[in-house]
C-alpha cells in the first residue's frame, strides 16, 4: 500500500504532520506493507528566488496575527521534537528543493528521500538555511546521502524540473489545495497535521490484516 504525502518545505505544519505520521507508522503492526513517497506542493509557487526573512514576509501577508501563528506552531512543534526558529527562517522559492527530492527518490531510493526531506525541513525551519541556494542545497543533499558531484551538476540544470512541475499540476488535478495531504493508494486522503491516533486509524483502515493461515473466503480462495 502506498501513501503519497504532498507537502512543501516551506510549510511548518508539514513538518509536524511528518513527525506525527511517522510515529503512527512506527506503531502500526503492518508497517512493512506501507510505501511512503513524498510528493511536491508549493504553497507560494511565485515566491522569489532570492530569500527574504520569514517574519517580515509573513507579517506582510497576514498582518499582526502572524506572530501568534508562528508562536502556536512553535509550541506544537516542541511537543514533536521540532525546534522552530522563525527569527532565522528565510522565505524562498522551493522548486529546487522539490527537484532534489525527486532526484533522491528516482536514483537513491525512498529511504534516502525520507532522510533528505527531514534534513531540508530542519535546514529551513531550525537552522535558517536558504533552501533556494545551490551551495546550501548541495550540502544538505550530501548529508542525506546523495553524491556531491551528481547534485552539483543536477541543481544548475533543468533536469527534473518538468517532472516536478507535472507532479505539482497532478496535485491540483487531484483537488489538493492544502498541505500536508496524505493520499492512501490514490483513493482517499487525510488532510492536515492530524494527531498520531488519527493517522494510525487511517493506516488500520487502509491496510487490512492478513487472513489467518488456512482460512478460506467465499470465492473459494484460501490463505496458506
Amino acid at each position: 500500500m502506498k501513501v503519497e504525502i504532498y507537502s512543501d518545505i516551506a510549510c511548518p505544519w508539514c513538518f509536524i504532520g511528518k513527525r506525527r505520521f511517522e510515529r503512527a507508522l512506527a506503531a502500526f503492526p503492518r508497517a512493512e506493507q506501507v510505501e511512503v513517497v513524498y510528493k511536491p506542493y508549493q504553497l507560494v509557487p511565485d515566491a522569489a528566488a532570492e530569500a527574504v526573512p520569514h517574519r517580515a514576509w509573513l507579517a506582510e501577508r497576514y498582518g499582526p496575527q502572524s506572530r501568534a501563528m508562528d508562536d502556536r506552531v512553535t509550541e506544537l512543534g516542541r511537543a514533536e521534537g521540532i525546534r522552530y526558529d522563525f527569527d532565522a527562517a528565510l522565505q524562498v522559492n522551493t522548486i529546487h528543493a522539490h527537484r532534489l527530492l525527486w532526484l533522491a527518490a528516482a536514483e537513491y531510493g525512498l529511504p534516502v528521500q525520507h532522510q533528505l526531506k527531514e534534513r531540508l525541513l530542519t535546514a529551513h525551519f531550525t537552522d535558517g538555511v536558504d533552501v533556494g541556494d545551490v551551495a546550501a542545497l548541495t550540502a544538505v543533499a550530501v548529508a542525506a546521502g546523495l553524491d556531491e558531484a551528481r547534485v552539483a551538476a543536477f541543481l544548475p540544470s533543468d533536469e527534473g524540473t518538468a517532472q516536478v512541475r507535472a507532479e505539482l499540476a497532478g496535485a491540483h488535478a487531484l483537488g489538493i489545495n492544502s498541505v500536508p495531504t496524505f493520499v492512501f493508494d490514490g483513493t482517499w486522503a487525510v488532510q492536515g497535521a492530524q494527531e498520531t491516533s488519527t493517522f494510525l486509524q487511517a493506516l488500520e483502515q487502509a491496510v487490512p490484516a492478513a487472513a489467518p493461515a488456512g482460512s478460506c473466503s467465499d470465492d473459494g480462495s484460501c490463505a496458506v
